[in-house]
């Protein structure tokens, strides 16, 4: 992992991306992170963007805590559901 003091961040962007294809590149203020470069290959923009949606995580923490509680549907059922 790199570590880059923001004031000392003197390369392009570019350049830092390239770095992040490596290892993270952790970019820190006052010598606390607040930013990381990380390679995500094998992913979409969609995904990505999903999973830093905060009230989309909301919609899925509930999603998941109601069918813990509730139960869910058979895959069949779903099928025989949608038939219709």
């Amino acid at each position: 992992m790199k570590t880059v003091e923001l004031t000392k961040a003197t390369l392009s962007l570019s350049d830092y991306t390239k770095k992040a294809k490596k290892e993270p590149v952790i970019i820190t203020e006052d010598g606390r992170p607040i930013a990381a470069l990380v390679s995500i290959p094998n992913t979409d923009i969609e995904t990505v963007s999903l999973s830093n949606n905060q009230k989309f995580i909301a919609i899925i923490e509930r999603s998941r805590t109601r069918h813990k509680a509730e139960g869910g549907i058979s895959t069949e059922e779903m099928r025989r559901r949608l038939e219709k």
